[in-house]
């Protein structure tokens, strides 16, 4: 874990104690801070009893106390421990800034932050997997992977690659990037945020926070009508846009879309500015392979390639994976699964890629309501349970098409969430498309 002297001797309280809780309190209590620790659920209590104090901190005096540590899933704009700790003089900060404070004393390293409304997770672990290519000691973390705290310091030389979401921002005072990236802007959270601005605010405190010679690495429409580089003190500054790319894209096989052109070209950057060679970043964009359940590719079959974008839980997300795969001379050759828990009506980002689609097959909760947006525009078949609609996927495609599981909607309808969903999706393609398959999957005709 990562420790410092920063902490030792002082007083902080720790509010929820999931995976990024617990590993603040094992790094402040091995520095030699005083921990109470809090979560409204018993059993997450117990996995610190013993070591830390306990204490509801909305009912325990807090003078004296150095900061509240508390999970980036706290809203601060409705949650009273913000107002609470307001009215003490007591920091609410997160285990970003935690990690921020304890940089004096690891070893000599660079610290590049990500943050946008898409393609964090992406860009992150792109930019984790060039750095560890080219033999650089890097970590990943923040929003991504394991806690940023309960990580072992890096060598001299190495670089700490953090996903950052708007809610870690927030908590974060004194995070000074090497790489500062800002990926794009689109309305989103805005239950946590009074306007799309201050949303957008949040996001340009990464740069706020930064000195004056390390670099901004920028969307340029991001720049050009939200002004995220107006309080920035740097002045070294890279418009994404005009990142030239190392090779083409379609060397890149799990990095397709315009989306992920941006992806690259961002991670391209980053790597420049941290002194890799673009023939080690060409590499590793072509061996990157991809994250779990976005744009993943499940494999392929009788030329028919098979894609798990399972995290896409709504239509914004799914609109770049149905960019990505343009129609070829005999037509649209995407075979399109969507459905699941509706987060909202209509088709929306997705709208302007109907026509990339050969077949929908409709599933979920919300199946009927997409079968009748799309009915009359593509083929639409209604298939209800997911192995059902992988089935018929695999019976129409042909060579050269995508069956692309893009649901565009939440999974709680049928899954426990979308990771579980994409295991199936994954599972029912291998057993549809095994050459030894025995029980039909999909529990037809009787079979289990």
């Amino acid at each position: 874990m990562i420790t410092s002297s920063a902490f030792r001797g002082k007083r902080y309280a720790v509010l929820g104690l999931a995976r990024s809780g617990l590993a603040t309190v094992d790094a402040l209590l091995a520095s030699g801070a005083q921990v109470v620790a809090w979560d409204r659920q018993e059993n997450a209590r117990a996995l610190v009893e013993g070591r830390a104090e306990m204490g509801d901190p909305l009912e325990i005096d807090l003078s004296g106390f150095d900061a509240i540590v508390v999970s980036p899933g706290v809203p601060l704009n409705t949650h009273p421990i913000a107002g609470r700790a307001a009215q003490l003089g007591v920091p609410v900060i997160g285990d970003i800034e935690l990690f921020a404070q304890a940089r004096a004393d690891l070893p000599p390293h660079s610290v590049v932050g990500i943050t946008g409304t898409n393609g964090k997770s992406t860009t992150t672990a792109l930019v984790h997997h060039i750095l560890q290519t080219a033999g650089v000691p890097s970590a990943m973390g923040g929003n991504i992977g394991l806690p940023i705290m309960g990580q072992e310091p890096l060598p001299e030389g190495g670089a700490y690659v953090l996903e950052l979401s708007s809610y870690q921002i927030d908590l974060t005072q004194s995070l000074d990037c090497d790489v500062a990236v800002l990926l794009n802007i689109s309305p989103d959270h805005l239950d946590r945020y009074e306007s799309f601005d201050a949303y957008a605010a949040s996001k340009a405190r990464l740069f706020e926070m930064q000195s004056a010679d390390n670099f901004a690495v920028v969307e340029s429409a991001a720049e050009d009508e939200l002004d995220v580089l107006g309080n920035a003190k740097t002045d070294v500054f890279i418009l994404i846009d005009d990142v030239e790319p190392i090779g083409a894209q379609t060397d890149w096989p799990s990095l397709q879309g315009p989306h992920n052109l941006q992806n690259a070209q961002a991670a391209i950057a980053v790597a420049r500015c941290l002194g890799v060679a673009d023939v080690k970043i060409g590499e590793a964009l072509g061996s990157f392979k991809g994250l779990p359940h976005r744009m993943e590719r499940a494999g392929t079959h009788n030329g028919v390639l098979f894609i798990n974008d399972s995290k896409a839980t709504n239509t914004d997300s799914t609109a770049p994976a149905l960019a990505a795969f343009q129609p070829e001379a005999n037509g649209p050759r995407i075979h399109w699964i969507v459905g699941g828990l509706p987060k909202e009506d209509g088709l929306g980002a997705c709208e302007p890629h109907v026509g990339n689609v050969a077949v929908a097959y409709t599933i979920g909760e919300a199946g009927p309501r997409f079968a009748e947006l799309l009915d009359g525009r593509v083929q639409v078949e209604r298939a209800e349970m997911l192995c059902e609609a992988v089935s018929r996927a695999i019976a129409n495609a042909r060579p050269g098409d995508v069956v692309l599981f893009s649901p565009a909607c939440a999974s709680f309808d049928q899954f426990k969430d979308y990771e579980q969903r994409g295991e199936r999706f994954r599972q029912f393609v291998d057993a549809l498309t095994s050459d030894t398959q025995g029980d039909d999957p999909c529990g037809r005709g009787g079979a289990a």
